[in-house]
């Protein structure tokens, strides 16, 4: 019955995950555009929290972002060249 209930539970929020980072320091951790993480923001994409006019969000939330991302979505000339 334990593995029963391993199979359903919910998803963790990442933005309980460790602590809350600016769009910039996010940016930084990326390796990505502040803007850009606005726009994903925007399109529901990359989770956030707003705080007074400053959005915040979590690593744990970038990595989520990051891995969520279908590689054929991506222009060419921005993959990574390995």
């Amino acid at each position: 019955m334990a593995d029963n209930q391993q199979d359903h539970q919910e998803p963790v929020d990442p933005l309980t995950i460790g602590e809350l980072i600016t769009l910039q320091e996010a940016a930084e951790y990326a390796g990505l555009a502040k803007d850009s993480l606005n726009d994903y923001i925007k399109r529901g994409r990359l989770k956030a929290r707003r705080i007074g006019r400053f959005w915040v969000t979590t690593e744990a939330a970038i990595d989520e972002y990051l891995n969520s991302r279908n590689v054929e979505n991506i222009p060419k000339k921005y993959r990574n060249r390995s």
